[in-house]
């Protein structure tokens, strides 16, 4: 299988996974965490060896310049190249340059974007798993909480367009009316 084939099943496959995520009233980190966590158990459930915060290809920049950025989810597997996942609730050029310099590398970069829709997307080979999530005033009065609902498993049924039967009006018959007096 071609490594471009390979991202977009990978990145199907994840979407299918995080789709199932629910949430009410987290915050952004908590939100984040809770993603990550699924893409850790989406990796696992493959067999694959799982790094968290592991080490990317990418050197930060001056002055730490001696020392790598770090990816959210890195993934080592038996049957194809590394998978990398990065998870964002917001457009960052460094999230590029760093999932880019990971497929420079031989490693298929997976972008999880969550929040409440209006996606950039990135530049290929980048494939990025979108996450729409709700957000609101936090009733405690403390910045914003996120939301999500599961997306529904099965899609509402087709209807027909197609004639049953004939329509025809039937007159229903009356109740007989009640005697004078009775029910006063």
């Amino acid at each position: 299988m071609a490594v471009g084939e390979d991202g977009e099943r990978l990145a199907a496959s994840l979407a299918a996974r995080l789709d199932a995520v629910a949430f009410t009233d987290l915050s952004t980190d908590q939100v984040t965490a809770r993603l990550i966590e699924a893409v850790v158990g989406w990796a696992g459930e493959r067999g694959w060896r799982v790094y968290r915060r592991a080490p990317s290809v990418l050197p930060l920049p001056p002055p730490m310049n001696g020392r790598h950025s770090v990816l959210d989810v890195a993934c080592a597997r038996p049957d194809g190249p590394p998978v990398v996942v990065e998870v964002d609730h917001g457009t960052r050029r460094r999230t590029w340059e760093k999932l880019l310099a990971e497929a420079d590398a031989g490693r298929i970069p997976l972008w999880v974007r969550w929040g409440s829709g209006r996606f950039t997307a990135p530049p290929p080979p980048i494939r990025m798993v979108t996450c729409e999530v709700t957000r609101r005033p936090d009733p405690t009065g403390r910045g914003l909480v996120h939301n999500r609902l599961p997306r529904a498993d099965k899609l509402p049924p087709a209807h027909s367009v197609a004639q049953v039967g004939e329509v025809a009006a039937v007159e229903l018959p009356l109740p007989p009316p009640e005697p004078p007096g009775h029910g006063a």
